[in-house]
Formats: structure tokens, C-alpha cells, sequence
């Protein structure tokens, strides 16, 4: 039998947990502008919301007339500003660990002593932490909602933003209308040319496809050589001729093999949100007439017609 080690136990004191509660009641209550800041940012790790804690608390010790911050976060900027500019600013760069988290400017009218100074980069030192955090978690979210070979959003990313455009669509009575797209005899591209070829040719579409769209409209990677495009504010006329310009700009493409040029065309399919239609129901009619385009000889599209 085999001895088993006691498990030594230590008693905590009263005193010990007095002191606790008490370092606890003072860290909650404090009225140091630099531990409230700390302990705010801590609840949050939305990088919005951490910078208007920031400029709040920064205001309240050294006055400023504009706040802004821009950074650069993964394919898209992000910009947060608050109040209106003067021709006096300081501006910082928020480094830590010898990388950027973005650059913080001020503005005001009058301006800023060197004291002042001082005391926004005792400011920055203490926030600059969790907007690395916020920064970090943002950049995990888009990976995940990001296809890793063509830089596009994924097929997550697409089911979220269809959930989401199911309901506006229903609650302010706007049309929404969605392509789905699928490269045609993909399949013998990379039997002929290798996968290396397909994989430039999947980057290349998808260049293509966001090339042929308004900026509010989106292209997803739907999975293998299917993509999806989302057209907020858009009919069914309106996706059809979109779903054209992109079928006819898919088949400009020429892909240098190495002697031989490669050419490819897409067919697609579309489908305009039906009231109180969930986003699979709207999702599996576009395929429907993706279908029936690749049903018709390919390089074409289809409607799945909302009336008759």
C-alpha cells in the first residue's frame, strides 16, 4: 500500500483578509485618476469602448478639444475620434514590446505645457496595455471570420453577416440580395496545373469579384471555389446585372502558366431576402439557382425568382 503525502493547509488570518478587503475597498474607491483608468479598461475588451473610457478620463485632468486614434488592423482601418480639432496637438505612437498599437493625437486651442505633456504619457503608459489586449482581440476575431488563403471573409463570417441582414431587411422593408458564385471545371485546373495554379487562381477571383462590386457590397469565400457576394440596398434586377459584371470580369482573368495561358469562367446564382426568411432558407435558394446556371451549360446566371 502505498503511503500517501499529506496535503499541508495553511489557515489564512483574519488580519490577512482584513488587509485584503481593505486594499480591495481602495482600489475600487480610489480617486487616482490612473488606477480609475486601469480598473475601467480592465472591464472591457472592446477597443471602442477603451477609448472612450481614455479620452474620459484624460479630459477630466489635462482639458483637450479632439481626441483621435487611428490604427491599422489586419485589412481595415479603424478610426476612433472624438470632440472637434484646435491648431495646437501632440500626437504619440503607442509602442510596446517594439510594436504599434496605433497613434493617439490631440488637439486643442491652446497649448499644452510641458507638464500637461508629462502627465498624457503617464496616461498613455498606464492604458497602453489593455489597448494592446483590445488590439490583439480583435485581430483573434478576424482570423477567425477570415479565409486564410484568399484574405477574404469566410463562410462564418458570411452566416453571421446574412443572419444579421436577414433581420434589417425584415425590420425596415429593404431589399437584400445575395450571389452565389462557382468557378466552372475548377477540378481540372488543378489536375492539370497543380494546386499551386488553383490557389492563384482562387486569390485571383476573389481580387476580381471585389473588384466588381460597389464598397458597401461583400465577398465571402463560401468554400472551395464557391464564393458569395451580400448587396445591402439591392433588387433583384440590380443583382442580376452585378452578378454579370462579375461573370464577365471573371472571365478577363488570364493566369500565366509558364508558356500556356489559362482562362476560366464562373456561373452564379442569386436570390433576393423574402420577408421572414431565415438566412438558410436564403442561402439554400441562391444555391438553387446556382444550380440551374450550372444546369445550363455554365458561365451564366440564374434568378431564383421572388414573385411567380
Amino acid at each position: 500500500m502505498k503511503n500517501i503525502p499529506s496535503i499541508q493547509r495553511t489557515t489564512t488570518q483574519p488580519k490577512d483578509l482584513a488587509a485584503l478587503r481593505q486594499a480591495f475597498e481602495g482600489w475600487s474607491n480610489t480617486p487616482d485618476p490612473l488606477t480609475r483608468l486601469t480598473r475601467r479598461l480592465s472591464t472591457t475588451l472592446s477597443l471602442e469602448t477603451q477609448l472612450g473610457i481614455l479620452a474620459e478620463e484624460l479630459r477630466g485632468t489635462i482639458p483637450f478639444d479632439a481626441l483621435n486614434y487611428r490604427h491599422q488592423l489586419g485589412h481595415r482601418d479603424f478610426v476612433f475620434a472624438t470632440g472637434m480639432g484646435g491648431p495646437h496637438r501632440c500626437e504619440y505612437r503607442l509602442n510596446l514590446e517594439g510594436i504599434c498599437y496605433g497613434t493617439l493625437t490631440l488637439n486643442r486651442r491652446q497649448k499644452f505645457s510641458d507638464e500637461e505633456l508629462q502627465g498624457i504619457e503617464m496616461f498613455i503608459s498606464a492604458a497602453v496595455c489593455p489597448l494592446r489586449n483590445a488590439c490583439q482581440f480583435i485581430a483573434i476575431e478576424q482570423a477567425a471570420l477570415t479565409d486564410s488563403l484568399t484574405s477574404i471573409p469566410n463562410k462564418r463570417a458570411l452566416d453571421e453577416h446574412l443572419q444579421r441582414a436577414s433581420l434589417l431587411s425584415d425590420r425596415h422593408d429593404e431589399e437584400y440580395s445575395l450571389i452565389l458564385c462557382d468557378l466552372d471545371h475548377f477540378k481540372s485546373v488543378n489536375d492539370q496545373h497543380g494546386h499551386v495554379v488553383g490557389d492563384h487562381v482562387l486569390r485571383m477571383t476573389a481580387e476580381a469579384l471585389g473588384s466588381a462590386i460597389r464598397n458597401s457590397d461583400s465577398v465571402y469565400r463560401f468554400g472551395g471555389e464557391e464564393f458569395a457576394i451580400l448587396l445591402p440596398h439591392t433588387g433583384e434586377q440590380e443583382a442580376r446585372d452585378v452578378a454579370e459584371r462579375v461573370r464577365s470580369t471573371v472571365a478577363d482573368l488570364n493566369v500565366d502558366c509558364g508558356g500556356t495561358s489559362l482562362s476560366v469562367t464562373i456561373s452564379c446564382g442569386v436570390a433576393t431576402h423574402l420577408p421572414e426568411e431565415g438566412a438558410s432558407q436564403w442561402i439554400a435558394r441562391a444555391d438553387e439557382a446556382l444550380y440551374r446556371a450550372k444546369d445550363h451549360g455554365r458561365n451564366c446566371t440564374r434568378v431564383f425568382a421572388s414573385i411567380g
